[in-house]
Formats: C-alpha cells, sequence, structure tokens
C-alpha cells in the first residue's frame, strides 16, 4: 500500500483509533497523506480473489486499490484492445446497435454462487430511454468476460410489444440502466435497477445462473414521470436488519444538483421507507410531468450534497475546491474490520465536468439511519471519546433537502463545554456512548458519530461529526478547526 505519512507523525497516526487526547499540533506543521486518482464514473465496487478491491464504472473504466486511498486503472475506454472484454465492438454488437450508442453506462460485477464474477452491463442512447441490459461471464473479476447476452431492452418502437407484454410507455415503465445485484439475508439474489423515465424497479435472479427468474421488468419500488432518480443500491445490515436503498437524485453534470440519499425495507424488495416514514412508493412525479425536482426533493433522507468548508484564516488550503454533484454511489462493509463505506463519484468547483473517485466511511446512528464521515477515508478508526475533548469551534454545514447546483457552505458554531450550542446554529449537545454524537439545533435532534479525521485542504487532524435529523431527512457535518 502506498501512503507517506509526514511530519513525523507516529504517536499521531497511533492515537488515531480513538477521540483520545493528542499532543495539539501548531497550525504551521500540515500533515500531507498521498492519496492515487482516478476517474471512474459511477463507480461499483467488488472485492476480487486476490483481496483487492475493483471499482467498475462508465465507458469501461475499472480501477482497483488494496487500501481504498490509493488506486490504480485497471482499464480506460471503450476499445477493442482490453482486457475485461475483449473485441468489444464485435462482442457486444447486439448492445450498440439495440442502444444507438458506442460505450457502456453504470455496470455492476458480483461473484456468484457459481464461483464466477458476473458482469451486468447497460448501453443507454441518452436522450431517451432506449437501453438494454446484459451479462456477461468471468472466472476472473478482470476478465475477459464473456458475453451472455440482453436480458432487458427499453425505449421500443410503437409497434413492438416491450419486456412486459404492452406497449412501452417512458413514463412509467423502466429505463433498463443502472443494474446492483445483490444476495439478501436468505440467500435470495435480487437485481434492482432504472433511471428517469419510469423509475426503480427489481426482480428476483437465479442465485446460480444470475438470469432473471421470471420475464418482464418486475415490480416497482418508486419513482415515474420522468424523477431526476438513478443508481439505486442495495446494502444489508445485520446488526440493524434492514435493507438500505441508496439513490442518486438530480442531474449528474457539475450544474445538476446530484445529491445521494437513503431509504431502507425489512424487505429486499420492499416496501422502502425514509426516516420521515414516508413509503418511496408515493415518490412520483405529478401526472404529464417531466424532472420535477420539486416533487423529488420530497422524498428520501438526504445524506450529502454539493458543499464545501470554508477557508478560515490561519488554516492551509486557501484555494481549496468544494465539491459539486456527487451520487452514483456503491457501498462496501469490511468483515475483517467491522467498518462500513460509501464509494461515489463527484465533481469539483470551477472544474467542470472533471470528476474523480472518494470513499468515505459510514456509519449507523442509534435509530439506524446510515451517517457518511465528512472527509476521505484515511484509515480512521472510530474509538471512545470524551466531552471536554469535543468542545470548541467547529465549521457547519447543513446539507439540506434541496436539489441545486449551489453548494452548501460551512457556518462557524461552538460546542460549548456546558453542552451549549452558540454561534450560526443555537442549540445543545452531548456525547452519547462511546462516541456517539447528537445535536439539537432550532428544535431539530440530529443523532450521529464524532470522528477523528484528516482534513485534506487544513492538512491537519480534525474532530469531526456527522448527523442525520430522521424526522425532517436533514443531514449535519462539522469540521474542528483546531488540529489535534
Amino acid at each position: 500500500m502506498k501512503r507517506r505519512f509526514m511530519c513525523m507523525l507516529v504517536l499521531l497516526c497511533l492515537g488515531m483509533t480513538a477521540c483520545g487526547k493528542q499532543e495539539k499540533l501548531k497550525a504551521d506543521e500540515p500533515v500531507e497523506i498521498e492519496y492515487s486518482e482516478v476517474s471512474v464514473h459511477d463507480p461499483s465496487v467488488v472485492q476480487g480473489d486476490d483481496g483487492s478491491y475493483y471499482i467498475f464504472g462508465s465507458h469501461l473504466a475499472v480501477a482497483k486499490t488494496d487500501d481504498l486511498m490509493n488506486w490504480t486503472y485497471v482499464n480506460q475506454g471503450v476499445k477493442n484492445d482490453n482486457d475485461i472484454i475483449p473485441n468489444v465492438y464485435s462482442v457486444m454488437k447486439d448492445a450498440f446497435e439495440w442502444s444507438h450508442s458506442n460505450t457502456f453506462w453504470a455496470p455492476d460485477v458480483v461473484k456468484l454462487n457459481d464461483g464466477n464474477y458476473h458482469l451486468y452491463y447497460c448501453n443507454c442512447q441518452g436522450d431517451t430511454p432506449v437501453s438494454c441490459l446484459g451479462t456477461a461471464v468471468s472466472e476472473s473479476v478482470s476478465g475477459p468476460y464473456e458475453n451472455e447476452g440482453l436480458m432487458l431492452r427499453s425505449g421500443m418502437d410503437a409497434n413492438e410489444e416491450d419486456e412486459d407484454g404492452n406497449l412501452y410507455q417512458a413514463a412509467s415503465d423502466p429505463n433498463t440502466v443502472d443494474p446492483n445485484v445483490f444476495y439478501d439475508a436468505e440467500g435470495r439474489l435480487w437485481m434492482i435497477y432504472g433511471s428517469y423515465s419510469g423509475g426503480i424497479f427489481i426482480k428476483e435472479m437465479d442465485p446460480d445462473t444470475g438470469l432473471a427468474l421470471e420475464n418482464g421488468y418486475g415490480e416497482k419500488l418508486l419513482g415515474g414521470n420522468h424523477l431526476r432518480i438513478e443508481a439505486p443500491y442495495v446494502i444489508y445490515n445485520e446488526d440493524t436488519g434492514y435493507y438500505y436503498m441508496f439513490l442518486s437524485f438530480g442531474g449528474l453534470d457539475s450544474d445538476g444538483g446530484y445529491n445521494i440519499r437513503v431509504c431502507r425495507s425489512e424487505n429486499p424488495n420492499g416496501p422502502y421507507v425514509d426516516s420521515m416514514g414516508q413509503e418511496m412508493t408515493d415518490c412520483k412525479g405529478p401526472a404529464g410531468s417531466s424532472f420535477s425536482d420539486v416533487t423529488a426533493e420530497q422524498y428520501g433522507t438526504k445524506l450529502m450534497g454539493g458543499y464545501k468548508f470554508e477557508w478560515k484564516e490561519g488554516e492551509e488550503g486557501e484555494s481549496r475546491r468544494g465539491y459539486v454533484s456527487p451520487g452514483h454511489n456503491s457501498c462496501l462493509y469490511q468483515e475483517e474490520t467491522g467498518k462500513y463505506f460509501i464509494i461515489y463519484h463527484t465533481r469539483f468547483e470551477d472544474s467542470g465536468e472533471e470528476h474523480q473517485v472518494r470513499v468515505h466511511q459510514m456509519f449507523f446512528n442509534e435509530d439506524g439511519w446510515p451517517v457518511i464521515a465528512p472527509y476521505r477515508y484515511a484509515e480512521e478508526t472510530a474509538g471512545p471519546c470524551e466531552e471536554g475533548e469535543l468542545s470548541g469551534t467547529y465549521k457547519l454545514i447543513d446539507h439540506g433537502r434541496d436539489i441545486s447546483a449551489e453548494m452548501h457552505t460551512s457556518e462557524e458554531i461552538e460546542l460549548g463545554g456546558n453542552g451549549e450550542i452558540s454561534g450560526a446554529a443555537e442549540g445543545v449537545w452531548k456525547l452519547t456512548g462511546d462516541y456517539g454524537a447528537e445535536l439539537e439545533i432550532d428544535g431539530d435532534t440530529y443523532k450521529g458519530v464524532f470522528l477523528k479525521q484528516w482534513d485534506e485542504d487544513g492538512k491537519k487532524y480534525v474532530m469531526t461529526f456527522s448527523a442525520v435529523c430522521s424526522e425532517t431527512g436533514v443531514s449535519i457535518w462539522g469540521s474542528g478547526l483546531n488540529a489535534i
């Protein structure tokens, strides 16, 4: 693994496993951690037999890592000369011809009971839901994959039956892209998919072959009338007993307002509800409408959108860039450490459509809802805290509920030693358990975690918090100003 920790911070690094007291670092002692970046749009994670983690993304971009920090490319771009799908243009001719496309969209890879890796690929025309979804199989996660053919199509002509044997209706039938395949707690296999158009659908699959058990589009879980909701991803948490469906709302472009939301269910095929208790089957656009963000933003518990921790005089990183349109995530549970991670792509302030992969730790609060650590993963581990070390000045980001190209920027608050919150927000706060965070702001209660993290822009370790208000579906992040 490729890491460089500078400034002789051995003692500090050893102390990252807890919130325990650390010697204060001076502002002129920046902490450097090195990452190797990749641009993989719509990253879907899978662990290979070699122990490495692989992400598969749009345009046949594939990368791997051993530490979730440093990535190397396995393949870039759709071309015949590649090891993932050799001779791709001839082998995948049917997919390209149906979709009127020369590239792939967001795929998913899963290892099934047969011991093979199954690649669920999709192609789409882009400006219409003329799409297709198929499978390919390989003994190795890095290929080569052998095409098995198409299983679903969408966007049929008026004189051609759709997969349900009816005339295709874009406002109610799915756009057959963005597959995610997962096992449930009983060992049954499911594929969830869909984007814009008619919504998000789910089908039960054969756990031995990876193919559908029944014909047709399956069961609708949410969406319709072209709501801008896509990229479904489901992960099961054995401790809470819930299946969590992550979704991206808004548009993926730098000005599209992409943001990540979540809902959950006790069953893999729903019904799913958000933290406000709303059934996601009700999440659909008004009849005859298209892209009604005003409707969509009422649903789903929002975990993160565009944001920026503002620079303060005396800090490193004066020229920092905010994150815009983060989304299309996958998730990972690491059994050996008990850690959860969220992997997504993001664009950046004043950088056009440039994008990179980011990995953050993810936790589940005492109400069983996920919260995302404010900063990218730097091998930190949550551990016991003491209230006395948590008080101080924090940069607060309120992610709100909007779907907007505007970044949510930080304001300063004070977590007082007396348990009071002052500054840009007022209320009370307390430590719950070893590292649980509970903040009451303007009458709303947010629950989450305290976590010591590396501030990438400020080049220092700081205390952070991440919490969500179940009643409003709003998440907040805090980043301490003092180095620890």
